[in-house]
């Protein structure tokens, strides 16, 4: 689908690492060109006509941006350097400044490492008590789990709407509702979710949302934190300086700008919130429905192929993503990794930066395949072709 648009796709690699980065298409490369190329300048500094192309070329990004995810107002999106420093901000910047010894933080064992470790270093700065949600026997987090470990005392759920491992698609808008009628936060790390499905944040309900561009076709380096405003607006910036303020006279005299600029201190990654808008516009065309069907279909054609396979373990074979994540018996996942690469197949090897997951799947490292909109169901006949002769991986790697 669409494989015409993205340059990366002539040089006769299957790219199956989407979990990690996606490709970018052209015109996503196009438009951070143009920036270098037509109109260079700072944003938010100058009173000439290229400065003001670059004020309302990186706004309109964040128009795009609130469109996409449904926010209420542009002043609810922040612009980041991805996911993890988001979810660090709302750690940091938010929750640090209200959670108190003995309050509870819920996360789970299939987190990504920077939906772990942010509140893992609160729990030890605050006195905080970090629990996890069990996880069913598909690795899944259910509502009806989740209420399990739910006390008096919790004060925030932290959750993937999607995992980078395990792929499950959590029930966040019923988490959201049974969370706020107990007084609790919900803060979504969107990273996975974002560039494959529908997200509305009005209609999730969540308080807070985290998501990278790098993974849904746009540039690395840009990211997005999104917050009910009101949760926003008492945020306490962790980086100040140019930008972000209105006047600073002395120590008691220093004014912040409005949200969101007072939360964007220095100069911004402009091109990379350009070009996000470009793959967002991008992605939007061609329909997330769209996509996530593609995915589902091949995810489903490369299980079934994988299952006749028997020296093949596959952790997640029920999925609501494109991603599979496998074992090879007897073989480390990195020597997999390498043999896959000799054949000009990219996939990743190890735990995925979700560390603490070997504790309830009992495998440390695993083979992760992560399918976009632009593979294709020949490319899976691939993978598993050369998947299915255990021999030939370990004849080669001795090799």
């Amino acid at each position: 689908m669409n494989r015409e648009d993205f340059p990366m796709l002539n040089k006769e690699y299957i790219y199956l690492d989407n979990g990690a980065t996606t490709w970018k298409p052209n015109c996503v490369v196009e438009k951070i060109n143009d920036y270098y190329t037509k109109y260079t300048a700072n944003a938010h500094r100058g009173d000439y006509d290229l400065s003001l192309i670059v004020d309302k070329e990186y706004e309109e990004a964040r128009d795009i941006v609130r469109d996409f995810i449904h926010a209420k107002s542009r002043q609810e999106i922040v612009f980041t350097s991805g996911a993890t420093e988001s979810l660090n901000m709302i750690v940091n910047g938010f929750f640090k400044h209200i959670i108190e010894p003995g309050d509870e933080i819920i996360i789970s064992e299939s987190e990504h490492a920077s939906n772990v470790l942010p509140w893992f270093l609160l729990g030890k700065t605050n006195g905080a008590i970090i629990k996890y949600c069990p996880l069913d026997e598909n690795h899944y987090v259910t509502l009806s789990n989740l209420k399990k470990v739910i006390t008096k005392n919790t004060k925030v759920i932290s959750l993937a709407y999607i995992t980078n491992v395990i792929g499950d698609l959590r029930p966040i808008k019923e988490i959201c509702e049974f969370a706020h009628q107990n007084n609790i936060f919900v803060v979504v790390d969107g990273a996975q979710s974002v560039p494959h499905i529908k997200t509305d944040v009005q209609d999730l309900d969540c308080d807070f949302l985290a998501f990278s561009g790098h993974k849904l076709c746009g540039p690395t380096g840009i990211g997005v934190l999104y917050g009910k405003y009101e949760l926003l607006n008492t945020m306490e910036p962790q980086k100040l300086g140019g930008g972000m303020n209105e006047s600073f006279d002395n120590v008691d005299e220093v004014y912040l700008k409005e949200l969101p600029t007072r939360l964007e201190a220095g100069t911004p990654n402009i091109e990379g919130a350009i070009g996000l808008g470009s793959a967002i516009e991008y992605i939007a065309s061609i329909g997330l429905e769209k996509i996530h069907d593609h995915e589902l279909n091949l995810r489903n054609y490369l299980v079934s192929k994988l299952k006749q396979i028997e020296h093949i373990n596959i952790i997640n074979e029920e999925s609501d993503s494109g991603i599979i994540a496998i074992d090879v018996e007897d073989i480390f996942a990195q020597d997999v990794a390498v043999y896959l690469n000799k054949y000009k197949v990219c996939v990743r090897a190890g735990n995925h930066c979700a560390k603490i997951l070997k504790n309830e799947v009992g495998i440390k490292n695993t083979v992760r395949i992560s399918i976009y909109f632009y593979n294709t169901k020949e490319e899976m006949d691939y993978v598993a072709d050369l998947l299915k002769d255990k021999n030939r991986i370990i004849n080669e790697m001795l090799m």
